[in-house]
């Protein structure tokens, strides 16, 4: 029954969505710092007022950590930040880099060639690595190479975001929405493979082709290139051991993790050892060459941090000799903040200005401050491969993920949920194909606005669990497939905030001095995504009827 507890609930959830979407910052007075509303707080913020208001109770935000009907939020996160860290830090090796600089090669100064070849690259290492890996280094590449080359920014960048977030949909980790989907609709990692791949190469093909019907143009992909690729792929294959190492460890846990899957063990009891191990392995590899005085991170420097140049500057300038014409297409790169620089500490310059004394309690936080600058050097040069991949770990994620998992299950206990899979039932009346369309439609749409994919996916899972009673079994799995190729090809949507990785994706393009408007962005996708959206779920429906 629905009661004014039950509205405030959807509409404090509602509200949090709109802060994720579109955050803001509260101004505050001075010296104090502005309170962000965004992804990572909005959320937690609507707890903190729901449970103040009483319409949710420890009891529901134990579930909402702990999990119910099948889904463990623990279990979907332990496994997706150990493959992350392993994805990471194989990435930090530089084979990545070194695979697109192979392919820039291969693909010579034909325009349409070497954009062909690109989104394979990007679609098979993300179908390997999942798309956050792909997007963090195959972002910086592309920004440096469509500069050099006098390339339109929009037609590569949008296709290597789209060929990312549709390969994601290949492999249960590839995504953190399709381990919520196996978790909640009791789908066999394996299996989840084995329906995801014909909508994955039917999207993934009509994506490039409704890409390369837009990008038609010599504007946009010329015909020939003005310059003739000459990149030196060994020069950005940092840690050649390190990457044969975390090659290996990699696809061994994906394996194992495929295996166990048939005899109900939780994967992350796989993952995480392999992460640990992989760990052990990364720290004990960087103390020998920093023992040993071994080239680290390429060109022999100690760690990115010692001469104040983040880890892609030092492949990518590495890479600067694409080109015979180098006088032309060269262009110098910006200047870097020295160490010096950054760890300059304001308030020492002010006290040759001001020759007051300040107040001691000021002068040990400065102290603190700077020992704590210089450890984390000494640390940072020691094991760069650890403490270059800590900062790109999703640690946003976590908050977010937890609150919304609490969230959804506040709206279960108000009754929305069955409210929900009531009117699923009224629309589709248990029909199989209806089912289809609906879940995949509704997914698509509430990518944009229900903060994330993530959101989406949990949301739709909860509501499809709670009608499963009337729903058939052939019903019921199929709009688990149905939602595993929406809360993917969503993320190719209109909002940024539909992922996670469309967030990271505008995140490194602003601070490349590149900026893509919301209505941009949404422009250019819409094609892709309508198209991706028809072709993935009738793929699915021919799928259920060959089997059903």
């Amino acid at each position: 029954m629905i009661t004014g507890y039950s509205v405030a609930t959807l509409v404090v959830f509602i509200i949090s969505i709109g802060f994720v979407i579109y955050p803001v910052s509260i101004p505050t007075p001075r010296r104090i710092p502005r309170i962000p509303i965004n992804l990572t707080t909005a959320p937690i913020i609507a707890i903190a007022i729901l449970w103040a208001a009483q319409c949710l109770d420890p009891t529901v935000i134990r579930d909402g950590i702990v999990g119910t009907d099948g889904v463990k939020p623990y279990n979907i996160l332990i496994l997706f930040f150990s493959l992350a860290y392993m994805a990471i830090t194989l990435d930090i090796t530089g084979i990545l880099q070194s695979a697109a600089f192979w392919v820039s090669n291969k693909g010579g100064s034909n325009g349409w060639k070497l954009y062909t070849y690109f989104y394979i690259m990007l679609t098979l290492l993300s179908i390997m690595l999942g798309n956050d890996p792909v997007i963090l280094s195959g972002t910086a590449f592309l920004v440096y190479y469509i500069k050099v080359a006098e390339l339109n920014h929009i037609s590569w960048l949008m296709s290597e975001f789209a060929a990312a977030n549709t390969a994601s949909m290949v492999l249960f980790v590839g995504n953190p929405t399709n381990v919520v989907i196996c978790e909640g609709f009791n789908v066999n990692n394996a299996a989840f493979t084995a329906y995801t791949i014909l909508p994955f190469i039917a999207c993934s093909v009509f994506c490039f082709l409704a890409l390369g019907g837009q990008y038609h143009s010599k504007k946009y992909v010329p015909r020939k290139l003005n310059h003739a690729a000459d990149l030196d792929a060994r020069s950005v294959l940092l840690d050649p051991i390190g990457a044969c190492v975390g090659s290996f460890m990699l696809a061994s846990a994906l394996i194992l993790c495929l295996v166990v899957s048939f005899f109900g063990i939780d994967v992350w009891k796989i993952s995480l050892p392999f992460a640990v191990a992989k760990f052990i392995y990364d720290v004990a590899w960087d103390h020998y060459r920093f023992v040993r005085q071994l080239p680290m991170l390429g060109r022999g420097q100690k760690g990115p941090g010692e001469n104040g140049m983040q880890l892609d500057d030092v492949m990518l300038q590495d890479a600067q000799t694409i080109s015979d014409n180098k006088s032309r297409h060269r262009q110098s790169a910006p200047p870097l903040p020295t160490a010096d620089k950054v760890n300059s500490d304001p308030d020492s310059n002010r006290t040759f200005i001001n020759r007051s004394p300040q107040p001691l309690s000021k002068t040990y936080v400065a102290l603190w401050r700077s020992k704590g600058i210089a450890l984390h050097k000494r640390l940072h040069a020691h094991f760069p491969t650890f403490f270059t991949a800590l900062p790109r770990l999703p640690f946003a994620l976590v908050p977010f993920a937890f609150a919304q998992f609490i969230l959804i299950e506040a709206l279960s206990h108000q009754g929305w949920i069955d409210v929900f899979a009531i009117w699923l039932l009224r629309a589709t009346h248990g029909d199989m194909y209806r089912t289809i369309w609906l879940i995949g439609v509704l997914g698509v749409i509430l990518c944009n606005v229900s903060g994330t994919n993530i959101g989406a996916t949990i949301l739709l899972t909860k509501v499809v669990n709670a009608a499963s009673p009337m729903l058939s079994d052939q019903t019921f799995r199929a709009a688990a497939i149905a939602l595993a190729v929406a809360s993917n090809i969503g993320a190719v949507s209109f909002t940024f905030s539909a992922s996670l990785a469309g967030l990271l994706w505008r995140g490194i393009l602003k601070q490349k001095g590149i900026i893509v408007s919301q209505a941009t962005f949404a422009y250019w996708n819409a094609l892709p995504l309508v198209v991706m959206t028809v072709v993935g779920l009738s793929v699915v429906c021919a799928e259920m009827a060959v089997l059903y």
